[in-house]
């Protein structure tokens, strides 16, 4: 077994044949990871966060270039240091990768670029994850915190389209100048998809197609912010357990957009696509319209293939309750509704951190006693 530890003089995992193994593995960092890190650092905790990508904050680089967050700043801190800014106003996602980044020094947290996972899997009283560059690293707990952008969702129509028709995920969209002249249809009618289909209207002929109705929620209501008064009534500590966290599951919600202000804003509305044939998209109603680009704003789904351990139910997501697997020492953290609505938003993903960190406290005080030097930090 090659055993790896942290070079901290460049971020990277470096040979050490004779290195201790990590207490803990925090795989991505994202919001969620450098949460978790903060707990982990206050424990004093040996441990690394590994990120597959050349820098921290992955998941929002990818998006769009006018992104802004439907959370005032005063609801987007993480643990231990306050998001700048006007607390009453909305922050754009460059506001977010610099947070992430300052976050991330400032606490001086041991992350590993360039260093993704290819498998894990048990091994004695732990687990073993092999790297992507061969190399392999033992851990006594392990924190998936990947989060829910993993892989993106694409109907398998869209095969059908020509190869003429521009086609790009939504995480591939950045801004309209990546867009030929013409016609654009919008695929999803979730906030992305709203958001992406208002822009584009400013400059093109846009069609949003929503496959289902969404709950819009304005973003002010008699000039309070929405999430004052979800804060205020309680509805944000509902946990999924609970009857209405169940019917908000079930059900998404639109913030700040709605179909009759999409419309107002030069968006034509559509029913489902269900199908594709050279230049031309159908949908449920039976209408159709040719288009020249597609942008797919279709979501996400998880991919646990590399998880080599009994985690994933019928439908491909984690088994977890507030994170906690069936596997003894290893979490999830950032899955929407893991429990709360806030599971997978920045500035409530500390919650369940906390929460997660608890438990592996718990863990080693009850069940796997600490060795002797076992709890240095990685730096």
């Amino acid at each position: 077994m090659n055993r790896i530890e942290l070079d901290t003089a460049n971020g990277k995992l470096a040979d050490e044949s004779s290195s201790r193994r990590f207490q803990v593995i925090v795989i991505g960092a994202g919001q969620a990871g450098l949460a978790m890190g903060y707990f982990l650092t206050q424990q004093e905790r040996h441990f690394s966060i590994l990120e597959s990508a050349p820098s921290i904050g992955a998941a929002w680089r990818a998006r769009w270039d006018s992104l802004t967050l439907f959370t005032p700043r005063r609801y987007d801190s993480l643990p231990g240091l306050e998001f700048p800014g006007d607390a009453d106003g909305y922050p754009t996602r460059d506001e977010v990768i610099e947070y992430l980044e300052r976050y991330a020094e400032n606490f001086k947290l041991p992350i590993a670029l360039d260093n993704g996972v290819q498998s894990l899997s048990s091994a004695g009283d732990g687990f073993v994850l092999e790297l992507e560059d061969g190399s392999s690293i033992e851990a006594d707990h392990v924190i998936v915190a990947t989060g829910p952008f993993q892989v993106p969702r694409v109907p398998t129509f869209a095969v059908d389209l020509a190869p003429e028709v521009f086609q790009t995920h939504s995480t591939g969209y950045r801004n309209p100048s990546d867009l030929p002249e013409g016609t654009v249809l919008v695929v999803g009618g979730g906030n992305t998809g709203f958001q992406i289909a208002e822009e584009l209207a400013a400059t093109r002929e846009v069609h949003l197609a929503v496959g289902s109705r969404q709950l819009p929620l304005p973003q002010r209501f008699l000039s309070r912010d929405l999430f004052w008064w979800l804060g205020k009534s309680g509805v944000l500590d509902k946990t999924v357990d609970s009857w209405l966290g169940q019917r908000m599951r079930e059900r998404d919600t639109l913030i700040g957009s709605s179909p009759r202000s999409a419309k107002r804003q030069g968006v034509n509305m559509k029913r489902r696509a269900v199908g594709a044939s050279g230049r031309t998209v159908s949908f449920a109603d039976e209408s159709t319209l040719d288009v020249d680009a597609v942008i797919w704003a279709t979501g996400y789904r998880f991919d646990l293939s590399w998880i080599e351990l009994p985690v994933a139910d019928e439908h491909g997501r984690a088994r977890q309750r507030r994170g906690v697997t069936d596997v003894p020492g290893l979490y999830f953290l950032g899955v929407p509704w893991q429990h709360t609505r806030g599971s997978a938003l920045l500035g409530w993903v500390k919650d369940d951190a906390e929460f997660i960190a608890h438990e592996i406290a718990n863990f080693t005080t009850d069940r796997s006693p600490v060795r002797e030097g076992e709890l240095a930090h990685a730096n």
